[in-house]
């Protein structure tokens, strides 16, 4: 199994945030993501929605051959990674919010949470909350129409500027200091995100958390890649791969989109 692919799925391109994550930090896997723009955004499905796109996306990965998936994608981690593991004899990793390093380090006890409807009204996003952020205030905040956005290839449009405008001002209001991005898609937007809060509120995504826990579990079952030789690297898609694509490209890695029915 070390030799095998890890496997990556989102609701599109977001995942790429955890995928840049992951290939730094283990350079000898190989990776084959899936983009279900097709799908996006998924956090404005029902559950079962999101629970079969994800069995869809994991069977697809496992005729692959991939040794371990990541559900890059807080909606299908807050939703379907319980089912997933109940129903797969490999190991999942999820997308968590990062809850708990903005409520420890917050010195106002108030912070910020963007994301989907869906993964806001998680039980996981509850429980986490519960749990860490006793004590701290967190103001949530549904990134309405960011998705759809980064989709089309509109990711630093004027429309994009004025929307994340509107959804990150009720959170200022409240007077965060730290801004937890609970959706993949979003850290592509940080810079964006950045001009807007200022430097007095600390943007946090999951990113490097991912690649450390998927490191860790594929230490545990013994799958890591000790192999140097060339790394293959398949970026499958079922929409218009140019949006993909150049992403891709600023990634500088040569690899390139691959449009597939799925």
């Amino acid at each position: 199994m070390r030799s095998n692919p890890i496997g990556i799925f989102d609701s599109g391109v977001g995942g790429l945030t955890i995928y840049e994550e992951i290939h730094r930090l283990l350079p000898n896997e190989d990776i084959i993501y899936l983009a279900d723009s097709k799908n996006a955004p998924y956090g404005e499905k029902t559950k079962e929605e999101i629970i079969n796109i994800s069995v869809k996306n994991t069977e697809f990965l496992l005729s692959q051959g991939c040794k371990l998936i990541v559900v890059a994608c807080n909606t299908a981690s807050t939703n379907a990674v319980k089912y997933l593991r109940e129903h797969y004899d490999l190991p999942f990793i999820r997308v968590q919010p990062a809850i708990k390093p903005a409520a420890l380090n917050s010195k106002t006890k108030i912070v910020g949470i963007l994301a989907t409807k869906s993964t806001l009204k998680s039980d996981l996003l509850f429980e986490t909350s519960q749990r860490f952020a006793k004590g701290v205030e967190v103001v949530e905040q549904v990134g309405e129409g960011l998705v759809t956005l980064i989709e089309s290839g509109k990711m630093h449009s004027e429309e994009m500027t004025n929307l994340l405008k509107k959804h990150i001002k009720p959170m200022m209001d409240k007077n965060i200091d730290h801004l937890v991005l609970g959706c993949t898609h979003y850290p592509f937007l940080t810079d964006q995100i950045e001009e807007i809060v200022g430097s007095g509120v600390i943007i946090l995504d999951s990113g490097e958390a991912i690649a450390r826990q998927t490191k860790v579990i594929l230490e545990q079952e013994d799958m890591l890649n000790l192999d140097h030789g060339k790394i293959n690297r398949i970026f499958y898609t079922n929409k218009d791969p140019q949006v993909m694509q150049k992403i891709l490209d600023e990634f500088n890695e040569g690899f390139k989109a691959v449009k597939t029915d799925f």
